[in-house]
């Protein structure tokens, strides 16, 4: 383990390679749910942390087969460990369920309304907690320990990636479903007791796949890349029906928070893909800056998941909206993924990014990224060891913007077992200030958050 000033290269990733890949090594799915207390914990945990670490992936249940299988479809498990005064309390890992998994695992529904396996985030907002998806099923709930109460009446689709709104507690997303809104998707605003208060028709151009979405001051950023439904994948029985497509024209759109969708601006960009922006926010000259990681082609040749066609770099775009032109930068060419930033901060002008580095069928640092100076650090997890999502937790009474903590679960090779671990946000190079071991694997997952049992 240790830290590094320098950007460095772009190495070859490489993290594709066949179909099988998705279901091999670790991001092969466990078979069990397993409750462990009394962890083991190399050095300490800050007893300011007394809350919940949780994270949603993939986990299919049963036999999959590997040519047909898509990382993004497979039934989610959430995966938790809770902190309390120094402690790691417990570990859970436990199914979403849907009535099918409810039948394969010879359970019974109990009335609960099961409408699917959301697998890709699970948020906590108005005093609970969701395990959600884009495009499929409508949020789950779940409880404090992780068990699925079932779908919340009244809540339609979403974006993996709802962005809160630090200034009024209200959530915002986009909500899109192939299958079902065809030509068009939702905008969605929930207040801070979890209630809709708006939804919003917006007219597309196609089926497009909108995995996340941005905030600004006054701006919703919609993001229409060119990775859309594949009718000819659909009429080969495709699970996953979204594809690379050269004649769809790549977009960036910005919508007024309290405008009209035929007021949208949109500006063209070069062709790329983007699962995941660091932040949005408006300039001093009123342009719109997104911090973003760029992928030049997504589901052309891999169509099983998104790391065999091309590697995601950090890119800087500023749309100027009175032009409706968007400048494109690179921040960083390293291959890295899944960025995060301060809470508070979503929406605004910020200093501090951070961002899990891809490697050689590995994940092998967390970089943490200046903003406004472009030098980066990294924190090197070890040799065969491989990171996941860096989710940044602010110190109490803390002044400076990254003064706080990244958690993040690592899984290592040799103890063929993960760890959850916790850095100093302003020091990567102290190494972990603790180290939650487990004695089981967690597999490569998606997205998570913290959520401190005050809100909770």
């Amino acid at each position: 383990m240790g830290c590094s000033r320098s950007n460095g290269p772009a190495p070859d990733t490489s993290l594709g390679g066949g179909p099988s890949v998705y279901l091999s090594d670790n991001f092969a799915p466990v078979t069990e749910e397993v409750t462990l207390t009394e962890l083991e914990v190399i050095g300490s945990i800050p007893r300011e942390l007394n809350g919940r670490f949780l994270r949603n992936g993939p986990n299919p249940l049963g036999d999959t087969d590997a040519e047909s299988y898509h990382w993004f479809i497979g039934d989610g498990m959430v995966h938790g460990l809770r902190f309390e005064d120094g402690r790691a309390d417990w570990y859970r890992n436990r199914w979403v369920r849907s009535e099918g998994l409810v039948d394969a695992l010879g359970e019974s529904i109990d009335g609960r309304s099961l409408m699917g396996s959301p697998n890709t985030n699970i948020i906590a907002h108005g005093g609970r907690t969701w395990a959600i998806v884009e495009s499929g099923a409508p949020p789950a709930e779940m409880t404090y320990e992780l068990d699925t109460l079932g779908t919340t009446p009244g809540w339609g689709r979403y974006t993996a990636h709802p962005k809160f709104d630090p200034d009024t507690g209200e959530l915002h997303t986009l909500a899109y479903d192939w299958a079902s809104l065809r030509d068009h998707i939702q905008y969605v605003v929930m207040d801070a007791n979890a209630q809709e208060i708006k939804r919003v028709n917006i007219p597309m151009q196609g089926m497009t796949m909108i995995h996340d979405m941005s905030l600004t001051k006054n701006y919703v950023v919609i993001f229409d890349l060119p990775v859309t439904v594949s009718f000819a994948a659909l009429g080969l029985g495709a699970d996953f029906p979204f594809r690379w497509d050269n004649d769809h024209e790549p977009r960036v759109g910005l919508l007024l928070r309290n405008g009209s969708p035929a007021d949208i601006v949109w500006s063209s960009i070069s062709p790329n893909y983007a699962y995941h922006p660091m932040n949005a926010y408006e300039d001093e000259s009123g342009n719109v800056v997104i911090d973003i990681c760029r992928y030049d082609k997504m589901f052309e040749q891999d169509t099983n998941g998104p790391f065999g066609d091309s590697d995601p770099r950090l890119d800087r775009w500023t749309i100027n909206p009175r032009e409706r032109r968007v400048t494109e930068e690179i921040v960083d060419e390293r291959p890295q993924e899944f960025p995060r930033i301060h809470p508070d901060l979503n929406s605004k002008p910020y200093r501090y990014g951070y961002t899990v580095g891809l490697g050689e069928k590995s994940f092998p640092a967390i970089y943490k990224q200046d903003m406004h100076t472009g030098v980066a650090t990294s924190f090197e997890v070890g040799p065969a060891r491989h990171s996941a999502e860096p989710v940044f937790v602010p110190r109490e009474g803390a002044e400076a913007e990254d003064d706080g903590y990244l958690m993040t679960c690592v899984f290592d090779e040799q103890r063929q077992a993960s760890e959850f671990i916790i850095l100093d946000a302003q020091d990567l190079a102290r190494g972990p200030l603790a180290q939650a071991m487990l004695p089981v694997r967690v597999p490569f997952g998606f997205h998570g958050n913290w959520v401190p049992d005050s809100t909770a």
